[in-house]
């Protein structure tokens, strides 16, 4: 008996099943050290940084997740005629509240300063409960689907908003505003492109499973969002502020009072973010009617779509980079780039100039905002700028729905939808050269605020 070799019992953690799982964490667990240890550098671990990149790249997949279910749903399921009626009335139901209930959400969470992770912690739950009530619906399509999908697009807003507010209270030692922006909105952007073939593979299993999916993820942003160190919830000597003021001697802080170039700079971000609005949507329909020369629609959709991605990403990597002292110069600048190659895409419009059009607005875009949030960090004085930026935020969204419904109703022809983005995007220009005629002059030796 005793050449007999002892038979290996299933708890000595040898068996080939327990082998394979312990290969499978160990190729997870490479990754994943890398992934905090890209979150976490240069102090962006200790200060809670870090923890605020994660959150955000959790969910810009949710988003995307709850974005693929409805697209397949509202957009790719039914004939062009149909699913521009579908998108209207999406449009409609969802985003236009959305105008009238977005003004109201900075009041509201100026008054929940102590509540920073408990708001974004609720508006990944009510995301994750309002995608399982969707699960039922997406299917069919039917008109319960749009006031879920309303309390999505609020309760996505709302935690943009916060998040806005938050980034200056986890600011590392020697890191700019610019460039902890740049690190979050990157990850996000990361995150929802790896999200999209997860959505599109879940989809295949049924149109509900994308939602199932969306609510897994917005549950651990819940828990997340409270692993956010506390001075996020610390809101001492902050004050509300408001985008503009008439009061030539109001003591209530106002942006118009602190600085005229900053309310040109959001004026000109909104113009980019109306660009871009109007942009997704007509598009989609142009594109679903007159595909790119031979390619489907859906092939022809990615590739504009993947081009405005990437621009958007690389616009937000340069802006890490860039060192540049003058954000009013860089807004001006961007926004005559694409403005020319907005004014070349309705004279000779194209496929590829549709595509270059989409990948310039995406990069511009990107280094505008950052650029924006440059201008508030240096002209906004601290005790009313997560304010500021809470009321900068809602301003964008508006603008955004308000370009995506000129998108809806526009005809579907290329040349006249080319000319109307290239005027959006030249009264943005004016505002923003405006905003180069009035930016604060600082005078050889005085003191200037970090911008980048």
């Amino acid at each position: 008996m005793s050449s007999v070799a002892p038979v290996r019992s299933s708890d000595d953690g040898s068996g080939p099943a327990r082998r394979a799982g312990r290969a499978v964490g160990h190729a997870l667990h490479l990754p994943a050290r890398g992934i905090r240890r890209a979150t976490h550098a240069h102090g962006a671990g200790e200060s809670g940084l870090g923890k605020l990149i994660e959150l955000h790249a959790i969910n810009g997949a949710g988003d995307m997740m709850i974005t693929v279910a409805l697209a397949s749903t509202v957009f790719f399921s039914v004939p062009t005629d149909e699913a521009r009626g579908r998108v209207a009335l999406y449009l409609g139901i969802t985003m236009a509240p959305f105008t009238v209930l977005a003004p109201v959400i900075g009041p509201l969470l100026d008054r929940l300063p102590h509540g920073r992770r408990a708001s974004m912690a609720a508006a990944m739950l009510a995301r994750a409960l309002l995608a399982l009530m969707m699960s039922g619906a997406v299917a069919t399509g039917g008109i319960q689907l749009y006031p879920a999908a309303l309390g999505v697009l609020v309760a996505s807003k709302s935690y943009g908003v916060v998040r806005s507010a938050v980034v200056p209270r986890l600011l590392p030692p020697n890191f700019s505003l610019v460039k902890a922006n740049s690190r979050v909105t990157l990850a996000g952007l990361l995150a929802t492109g790896a999200a999209a073939p997860l959505g599109a593979a879940l989809h295949m299993l049924g149109p509900p499973w994308p939602l199932y999916g969306a609510c897994v993820i917005f549950v651990w942003g819940t828990f997340a969002a409270f692993t956010l160190p506390h001075k996020v919830d610390e809101a001492k000597g902050e004050r509300r502020a408001r985008l503009s003021t008439h009061e030539a001697h109001s003591k209530r802080p106002g942006l118009r009072t602190v600085s005229r170039a900053v309310l040109c700079g959001l004026l000109a971000n909104a113009s980019m973010r109306a660009l871009s609005g109007f942009l997704i949507f007509f598009l989609a329909f142009l594109l679903r009617e007159h595909p790119l020369a031979g390619q489907s629609a859906a092939v022809s959709l990615g590739i504009v779509g993947v081009s405005a991605g990437l621009g958007n990403a690389c616009g937000t990597a340069v802006g890490s980079w860039l060192r540049a002292r003058a954000p009013e110069v860089i807004i001006a600048a961007v926004l005559c780039l694409t403005l020319g190659v907005a004014v070349l895409a309705a004279v000779f419009f194209s496929g590829l100039f549709m595509a270059v059009l989409g990948a310039t607005a995406g990069f511009c875009q990107a280094l505008a905002k950052l650029s924006l949030d440059a201008m508030i960090q240096r002209d906004v004085p601290e005790a009313v700028r997560t304010s500021a930026f809470a009321r900068s935020e809602t301003l964008l969204q508006v603008a955004w729905v308000l370009g995506g419904a000129i998108g809806i109703v526009l005809p579907l022809n290329g040349v006249l939808g080319m000319s109307v983005a290239a005027a959006i995007v030249a009264l943005g220009t004016t505002m923003a050269l405006r905003g180069v005629l009035t930016a604060p002059r600082h005078h050889a030796g005085t003191s200037r605020p970090r911008v980048a």
